[in-house]
């Protein structure tokens, strides 16, 4: 038996060695009868800048079993069970051809994996390039406006969170989070990403990860191929049964996963003309808001700020707009990091958030939006999202004056309708390079209105949030996906048999860890209906 032992508290400069002693007098024991602890969980508390602990919650196996049942209180002090991912269910059916994959972000790649623990060699199809090459084509576009629009931050190996910050916090309660987090420990994560309250792969690492999980599923038998553009779904029947790769032909599956991440437009516009069963959903849009790392750190850890086992502060802040009604957030908040382009469409701007593994940039830098809903989009097309994210899209694009260069204003100046002059402490680190104007110009006018408001009561919140040397940067409109497909209780689309929609794309979860649950969901369907490949 092990015991979780919850909330022991290590004041901020006590060594994490120290957490042994935290155990033994939680559990009144000695040492010599704690036979191993491991680290199950572990929080900042800095509600109080003047004392900023650490919170852990430990498994601890003893030396002496028959103290285990005595010091159970079903309070902080419980029976542990240690998580084992199993699975033994497959179904009779037959697989007609290899279960075929259309995308390889968080989704595509643990739906493959799954599926290939299991004898089933799914073939995974990336209409981008593999990760290495999908650098060198960002570095371009970033360096020398070199844009394009099959490799980008939204399209290519590990999809669009594998240029972000690898953030794998998640709202969902799901037994599978823990499964995605040892996956990616197992794959070259360190070994944190397991227990910390916030954890964080980083962009750098992140590509590596997915290089060892890729290799990982072809030794299983899986394989992918990248450029390859899925532009029809072959149907027979009310049912798929293969897809066609741009350039390349006809491929045959029973089993095909729609893994296609929230900005593929133009193969959302294919199902719809194959009459997939589709809904619009709301979304979110605003801007990327800069500021100094110095600041936040202070605002957040007061004179502990700079704290080596700190590291940089981030934040999460809401706010609800009472002459608009709606709600303002910040989202993907990416400390020490770096603003980069994000678009996959020529002529339309887009940005996102970025951040290595050490976090050491000298900026932060987080989503600022407002919520949009299907009664913003202007009529009841299923797709009338896109169109609506389009729109705010060229109009930044024409803002910043073409070749990507994205449009800005000071904080300062966006609150009192003024054009910026020139930065001051805060400068952009937004590349190919950036253009001050008046953000109100490519914004819904309520969204302008509800942005600033939040910034105003963010600062309350956050002291300097709204500095007026702060950097907006427009626009940001991929937070999740415009749509949802449809799917039933066997996790098939609702009006095709055989295509399973997964993912963000699909409108079924927001970030890496949702998606890859999503994604092991679907390859638990097929696996229990179908029978592994010979």
């Amino acid at each position: 038996m092990l015991l979780e032992v919850k909330d022991l508290k290590l004041h901020i400069d006590e060594a994490e060695e120290e957490l042994l002693k935290a155990i033994e007098k939680k559990l009144r024991i000695g040492s010599q009868n704690v036979k191993e602890y491991r680290i199950l969980k572990k929080s900042i508390d800095a509600r109080k800048k003047g004392s900023i602990y650490f919170l852990y919650n430990v498994s601890v196996e003893l030396d002496d079993c028959r103290n285990y049942e005595k010091l159970i209180n079903n309070k902080d002090i419980l029976e542990h069970q240690e998580f084992q991912y199993v699975t033994t269910y497959f179904g009779e059916e037959k697989l007609e051809g290899r279960p075929v994959i259309i995308g390889s972000g968080p989704a595509g790649l643990f739906a493959a994996l799954i599926l290939a623990q299991g004898g089933y060699r799914p073939l995974i199809l990336e209409r981008g390039a593999d990760v290495d090459s999908r650098t060198n084509d960002i570095e371009a576009f970033m360096s020398d406006g070199i844009f394009s629009e099959r490799s980008n931050i939204q399209f290519g190996e590990g999809g669009a969170g594998a240029f972000s910050d690898g953030k794998l916090t998640t709202r969902i309660k799901d037994i599978r989070i823990k499964l995605v987090l040892s996956s990616f420990v197992d794959f070259g994560a360190p070994k944190e990403i397991l227990y910390e309250y916030k954890p964080h792969i980083g962009t750098d690492i992140l590509k590596t990860v997915i290089k060892n999980m890729r290799n990982f599923i072809v030794g299983l038998g899986g394989e992918f191929r990248f450029n390859s553009f899925v532009d029809e779904i072959i149907e027979r029947d009310g049912k798929a049964v293969g897809v066609h790769v741009k350039d390349l032909g006809n491929i045959s599956s029973n089993a095909i996963i729609g893994a296609i991440g929230h900005s593929a437009r133009d193969t959302y516009e294919m199902l719809f003309d194959k009459g997939l069963s589709m809904e619009p959903k709301p979304m979110a849009i605003g801007v990327r808001v800069e500021h100094l790392q110095e600041m936040i750190n202070k605002a957040q850890y007061g004179s502990f700020a700079g704290h080596p086992r700190l590291g940089a502060a981030d934040y999460m802040l809401t706010h609800r707009s009472e002459s608009t009604g709606r709600s303002a957030y910040t989202f993907c908040m990416c400390p020490g990091g770096y603003v980069v382009p994000a678009a996959s469409e020529k002529e339309r701007l887009v940005v996102n958030g970025m951040s290595f593994h050490d976090r050491a940039g000298e900026n932060a830098n987080s989503a600022i939006v407002v919520g949009i809903y299907p009664e913003d989009f202007g009529d009841n097309h299923p797709l009338s999202g896109i169109s609506f994210q389009r729109l705010w899209e060229e109009k930044a694009y024409n803002l910043g004056g073409g070749g990507y260069t994205a449009p800005v204003q000071l904080v300062g100046d966006f609150l009192c309708d003024k054009p910026s002059k020139g930065f001051e402490a805060v400068k952009p680190t937004y590349r190919p390079g950036v253009e001050l104007v008046e953000l109100k110009n490519c914004l819904p006018g309520f969204v302008t209105t509800a942005l600033k408001e939040a910034i105003i009561s963010l600062d309350n919140k956050l002291k300097g949030f709204a500095q007026p040397e702060g950097i907006l940067t427009a626009i940001e409109t991929r937070t999740s996906s415009p749509v949802r497909l449809l799917r039933g209780t066997t996790m098939e689309s609702e009006s095709l048999k055989n295509f399973y929609p997964a993912g963000e794309g699909a409108g079924y979860a927001g970030g890496i860890m949702s998606s890859a649950v999503d994604g092991i969901k679907v390859a638990e369907a097929i696996m229990k209906r179908f029978k592994p490949l010979d």
